[in-house]
């Protein structure tokens, strides 16, 4: 057999201290070598079939491997090189594991082991700047290598750089910090998209068989060859999962990511155009068509298959976007970056007019080494990186691992913002990570941008207001500004200043619905009070405007009714709250005074004053209803439909005690836990010192803080309110009543219709929601303990999502008979369907996450019962809920659909919540940091 990859030990280097030994191989034999100018067609083949048994060379072009086996050399090491030292030569692991060691100091013997290298990963980039070794790499036991020298690896990555760096980018070999199970997820989705590809191919053929076709273009013929523009056209028709035919070239794209699919002329990206694409299959010439049974079974799984691309396709077309050349990027390129930008973590305190998207580059650790730290402790800082997919370790000398950096995180702007070296080394932590990386010059562009961009206004040398430029002008032309921080009073002399006037009353606006974070209502009535008595000043005018009499005039009338149209659509906006605050009523009623005053004179007012009259009327009216009575005992509600609680309203609530007995104690909806228990003392005639727990049916206990607000509103669906001594708390024990019904609803519930069903819900849940006040969102983000507002409301909304996921998980598992749960599967697949149809996405998401429960899901053979068409329309409803990318799929199905729609909360919430980060500072406090 001749010799198929020779062993050669490089010359004039430290980096192969131990003896590099030549054993027979599969690659090599007893014969004597021969150089890689020497080597046969059958020596290539040898080699081909060797390394295309490596993942990491299966998706390399045909000539690129090629190339490799006739310039590589095979190793058999134990040291390859240490830390320092000149390299001269690009390494792949064959087989085999070694370790990655990095030294602070020179001496080796502090080297702690960062990361270890498996099969089908590389090493030894620095060759192509001729830098030291970033570390020392040591065997961990008998290891095959493939070595490329210098020379020829220069070549190689000079014409196949994208191609390279795309392909080999995701690490292969196990890392011991990294996951078993990640690896094998990306080993199933490898072989999912290389059966797509097939499955794809043969519904084409078998569909519209046209489209694959000899085409000559220019005098040239090229073979068996489909157009983009036909492949994007026919995706788009297959299913509705596919969004939009940006969706489609991202679908496509991944399968050209794998080889599964080819540009004729090698080319990196799908495009919609009159390009030519080539399946893998037809690569080869006289591909037999499919037969009739393989066209059957790709008939069967081409709405799996589509449904999976449709997962990974806008990944993959964010990638080839971000791999061009920032100038080559379209005006949709752009919005789609930003739109995947304002769904990142690192990226969200950020301001919209920060222009990140030029510079921003795709970034899948393009040197080989994809496992040696993606830049190392001491290093000067050229970059700043945020992690778009997978995860890293942040290292420190002689600490090691300090912290995991995750999806959405960003690391490396510290030593970019101080000029400083790096703190810490970076290392790669699981397969195929990602990134967005932003080059030092970029970055200081962004901050000499946002600079350029701000104006502060100052007083005593404190910045009262600080505004940044709207990168939107107004239809006038002029420049519009956003206010970033500001005093209260500042930031209201610029609204009322810059607000515009043909708004209606009932439009909701930023302003008028997050003032209260920041300036409550009884500060915002003075204030608004004094603009309109006294008519400050623009903001920017230290005078009044100049001019004659009648033009002073005219600029305090206007002033006046910019007061009294922001006064309307306040009062529109809170509605019922106002009837809670003293001040904002005597301001109302002071208002319409005024201008009733003020009207006599100025009858540009006149306007005002039938509307302002109303306003008071009805919050007076609304002031002297009765307070409302409501029994909220056991966690279920007993709401009045279309009639929001309110603050002031009181509760009928039962409190148990120790020995499961209970009283009931009457209190206000906003009542803390210190008030709850203060009267449930009072209720027993205790004079101990009780506490306030919840318990849960599980037996699981949660005390509520003293000034807890509105905590009858956090129970749980089987949740029981306590109050007992704190030497009786161990020995609370759930109520009998607690764990729930023993029977399922089977026999009632399948004779009633699943579209109605789903109605009746929607009907019910619209109810739920149109009760919730936008004030609610607030409170719950910024916790409503600081506001003493209650999110009754929303908690109440918020319930109704868990009792339908609940009520799914304890009908399936209630029923006994196989059959029954089957037609029980069935019945809430079609639920949710229906629920889907009237767009009520809360209920929609609560049946899926039910019989995703593991409670159901692990019930293997009624799943196994069900037909094909109810597990495909399943697998479609579950890939909605897909959390990658900040929930990709869901905010896309949102897109497409008209409102009004019933949202998912519960994840817009997370989402709220992730975004918020709960602090003391004011805007005041804010403007001055």
């Amino acid at each position: 057999m001749p010799t198929a990859i020779h062993s050669h030990r490089e010359q004039n280097s430290r980096e192969t201290q131990s003896k590099a030994h030549t054993h027979t191989h599969t690659l090599t034999s007893p014969i004597s070598p021969c150089r890689p100018a020497e080597r046969s067609g059958e020596d290539v083949d040898i080699i081909l079939s060797r390394l295309k048994g490596v993942k990491a060379f299966q998706r390399f072009h045909p000539s690129l491997l090629l190339q490799i086996c006739s310039c590589a050399f095979y190793e058999y090491l134990e040291k390859v090189f240490r830390q320092g030292d000149i390299g001269t030569s690009w390494y792949a692991v064959l087989s085999g594991s070694l370790d990655v060691k990095v030294s602070e100091t020179a001496n080796h013997q502090d080297a702690v082991a960062i990361c270890t290298l498996g099969i089908g990963t590389a090493f030894g980039e620095s060759i192509l700047d001729n830098t030291p070794r970033h570390a020392t790499i040591v065997s961990r036991e008998t290891s095959e290598l493939l070595r490329i020298e210098q020379r020829e690896f220069k070549s190689l990555w000079e014409k196949y750089r994208q191609c390279m760096a795309g392909l080999l980018a995701p690490p292969y070999g196990a890392m011991e910090s990294g996951s078993n199970n990640d690896r094998l997820a990306d080993k199933d989705s490898l072989e999912k998209l290389q059966r797509g590809g097939k499955v794809m191919r043969n519904a084409i053929l078998s569909r519209a068989p046209h489209m694959i076709r000899d085409r000559k273009y220019h005098l040239k013929t090229y073979r068996q060859c489909c157009v983009g523009t036909e492949l994007v056209d026919w995706l788009v028709q297959q299913s509705t999962c596919v969004h939009t035919r940006s969706h489609a070239v991202g679908m496509w794209q991944a399968l050209l990511e794998e080889g599964v699919l080819n540009h004729v002329d090698q080319e990196l990206g799908f495009q919609d155009k009159y390009l030519f694409y080539r399946f893998l299959d037809d690569e080869e010439e006289d591909t037999p068509l499919p037969s009739e049974e393989e066209k059957r079974e790709s008939e069967e799984e081409l709405p799996e298959t589509i449904l999976f691309l449709a997962q990974i396709g806008p990944d993959a077309l964010l990638r080839m976007i971000l791999r061009k050349p920032p100038g080559q990027r379209t005006g949709d390129d752009l919005e789609i970056i930003y739109d995947e930008l304002l769904h990142i973590k690192a990226l969200s305190h950020l301001s919209n007019t920060v222009s990140l998207i030029p510079p921003l580059q795709h970034w899948t650790h393009v040197k080989l080494s994809l496992l040696l730290p993606v830049f190392n402790q001491g290093e000067e800082g050229t970059s700043w990186y945020i992690i778009q997919k997978g995860s890293v370790n942040v290292v420190i000398y002689g600490k090691g691992v300090v912290c995991t950096l995750h999806e959405g995180d960003d690391f490396g702007k510290l030593a970019l913002v101080t000029d400083s070296a790096r703190a810490a080394s970076i290392v790669l932590r699981e397969d195929n990570c990602h990134f967005l990386r932003v080059d030092k010059e970029d970055f200081n562009r962004i901050l000499r941008d946002v600079e350029a961009n701000t104006v502060r206004l100052k007083e005593h040398e404190q910045a009262v207001l600080v505004l940044e430029k709207s990168p939107r002008a107004s239809t006038l032309g002029n420049i519009k500004y956003t206010v970033m921080s500001g005093t209260p009073e500042k930031i209201l002399d610029h609204f009322l200043e810059t607000m515009r006037m043909d708004t209606h009353h009932a439009d909701p606006d930023d302003f008028v619905l997050m003032h209260c974070v920041f300036m409550p209502n009884s500060q915002f009535c003075q204030l608004l009070m004094l603009c309109y008595i006294f008519n400050p000043v623009c903001t920017y005018h230290a005078v009044a405007p100049p001019g004659s009499e009648q033009e002073r005039l005219e600029y305090a009338v206007t002033s006046k009714r910019r007061v009294l149209n922001l006064a309307l659509r306040w009062a529109a906006v809170h509605a019922h709250h106002l009837q809670e605050e003293q001040a904002a009523l005597t301001f109302l009623e002071e208002l319409y005074g005024s201008v009733s005053s003020d009207s006599r004179i100025l009858r540009a007012l006149k306007d005002f004053v039938p509307d302002l009259e109303k306003v008071v009327k009805l919050h007076i009216d609304m002031k002297s209803q009765k307070v409302l009575l409501r029994e909220f005992s056991n966690g279920d509600e007993r709401l009045a439909k279309k009639q929001p609680i309110r603050n002031c309203d009181e509760i009928l609530l039962k409190v148990y005690c120790s020995d499961h007995t209970y009283t009931t104690i009457r209190v206000a909806v906003a009542a803390t836990g210190r008030e709850v228990t203060s009267a449930v003392a009072d209720k027993l005639a205790s004079s101990d010192d009780l506490l306030l727990v919840h318990l849960s049916s599980a037996g699981e206990k949660q005390m509520l803080k003293p000034n807890d607000v509105s905590v009858f509103s956090t129970l749980s669906i089987n949740g029981r309110m306590f109050a007992c001594p704190r030497d009786q708390l161990n020995a609370l024990t759930p109520l009998p009543d607690q764990e729930g019904p023993s029977a399922g609803s089977m026999s009632s519930f399948e004779l009633m219709s699943s579209k109605d069903l789903a109605y009746q819900m929607t009907l019910y849940d619209w109810e739920l929601f149109s009760c919730v006040h936008e004030h609610e969102l607030l409170y719950h983000t910024f916790g409503r303990q600081s506001f003493r507002r209650t999110t009754a409301n929303l908690d109440l909304f918020l319930r109704r999502f868990n009792q339908v996921q609940l009520w799914v998980v304890t009908e399936v598992c209630l029923c006994g008979q196989l059959s029954k749960r089957v037609q029980l599967l069935k019945k809430f697949i079609k639920i949710a369907a229906h629920c889907r149809e009237f767009k009520n996405l809360n209920s929609f998401f609560a049946i899926i996450m039910g019989m995703s429960n593991p409670a159901v899901s692990r019930l293997t053979q009624t799943w196994e019962k069900l037909p094909s068409k109810f597990k495909k329309f399943y697998a479609e409803f579950e890939s909605m809920m897909d959390p990658s990318r900040n929930h990709r799929a869901y905010r896309l199905t949102v897109t497409k659909i008209e409102p009004p729609i019933i949202p998912f909360m519960p994840l817009l919430l997370k989402a709220d919540d992730s975004k918020h980060h709960p602090g003391s500072e004011t805007l005041q406090e804010s403007a001055v940091q």
